[in-house]
């Protein structure tokens, strides 16, 4: 099967068999009034010629397709590629219509057309040139954007699909044997020490568990919620790595009914523990603030030579969440000495 051209969006060679004859038959018997027992005669000389014609303007017309969607790629940008478009087809169609018709009867086939530009053959050719040009479109930007819509629903239907796997994997990140046997560890060595720290360590991991039951269904949270449940989670692991891990969060009071993706924040500080040194010659510091509209994670760099095996939730789930959103992209900087994350604040 012959391969579509990706700006045509399908295999438009057998429309083009099909079409071109039916318009080369239509045009002089609508627009002309040939017919084929009086004159003027539809004969073969004449579809021949109106064959010809059609099938240069059809051929150009494609072309000037392929150009505006490739020069015009964007959605918001349709408006404007459809016109000048429009304008650029009918235009050529008008205008080289026009001129081959004066080559075909003066040079070609002369006294075998209506060789004279009076004003009704000039009416009634503007009239099929119009026709042919806004036919030509309408099939192909039909199909065009069905194909665009079918395309983009597909995408969202993958994007819901992948934002469910992150959060079911974020859950059972929080709930596997790796996570409970650290912070138990923690707990135990905290209660015969520190009863009152202990009882405090159980509240903060119950309400970090409860944050992941409670948003596992939702698309984008307050967050003033995200946060809540951040301090939580940075606490259980400041108690596990005690001045190790230094942990500061600085967001103005007016951006905390902005909405985030659930989770997104835990997942990031995961993340930077799992792959960086966390020790006593190497403090890790990570800064959660706010900045241009988006929400910033940094953390100085100082990567792991061997990591544990990934969970499968990181940054490109994230960035799908909030493609799904459609909402601005997730940005990553590294340097040297820092690895900074950045995630669009969703307006409320």
């Amino acid at each position: 099967m012959k391969r579509p051209h990706c700006k045509i969006a399908f295999n438009d060679l057998p429309l083009m068999l099909v079409a071109i004859p039916l318009l080369s038959f239509i045009i002089p018997v609508v627009f002309f009034g040939c017919r084929f027992n009086r004159a003027p005669y539809l004969d073969l000389t004449q579809f021949i010629i109106t064959f010809a014609v059609i099938s240069l303007l059809w051929g150009t017309a494609r072309l000037i397709l392929i150009w505006s969607r490739t020069r015009y790629p964007l959605f918001k940008q349709v408006r404007k590629r459809l016109f000048i478009q429009a304008s650029a087809v009918l235009g050529f169609t008008i205008a080289g219509d026009n001129l081959l018709h004066y080559l075909i009867t003066t040079y070609i086939f002369p006294g075998k057309y209506i060789s004279s530009f009076n004003a009704d053959e000039l009416i009634n050719r503007t009239a099929a040139d119009v026709f042919c040009a806004v036919t030509i479109m309408c099939i192909y930007e039909s199909i065009y954007f069905m194909h665009a819509l079918k395309d983009s629903v597909e995408e969202k239907e993958m994007l819901k699909r992948e934002s469910l796997h992150a959060q079911l994997d974020a859950l059972r990140t929080q709930v596997n044997p790796h996570f409970l046997f650290n912070n138990l560890n923690t707990l135990s060595s905290l209660i015969p020490e520190n009863p009152k720290h202990a009882v405090d360590f159980v509240q903060q991991l119950s309400k970090v568990y409860r944050h992941i039951l409670d948003v596992k269904d939702e698309e984008c949270i307050l967050l003033k919620d995200e946060l809540d449940v951040l301090n939580a989670y940075s606490f259980l692991l400041k108690t596990r790595f005690g001045n190790n891990l230094q942990v500061q969060i600085n967001i103005p009071e007016e951006k905390l009914q902005k909405k985030i993706v659930p989770l997104s924040l835990q997942i990031l500080m995961e993340n930077a523990i799992k792959h960086n040194i966390v020790s006593s010659d190497k403090p890790l510091h990570i800064a959660v603030f706010a900045e241009n509209g988006s929400l910033l994670l940094q953390n100085n760099l100082q990567v792991k030579n061997q990591v544990r095996e990934s969970t499968g939730i990181g940054l490109e789930n994230i960035r799908n969440r909030y493609r799904l959103l459609g909402e601005k992209q997730v940005k990553v900087t590294e340097d040297d000495n820092s690895f900074t994350v950045s995630i669009p604040l969703i307006d409320t």
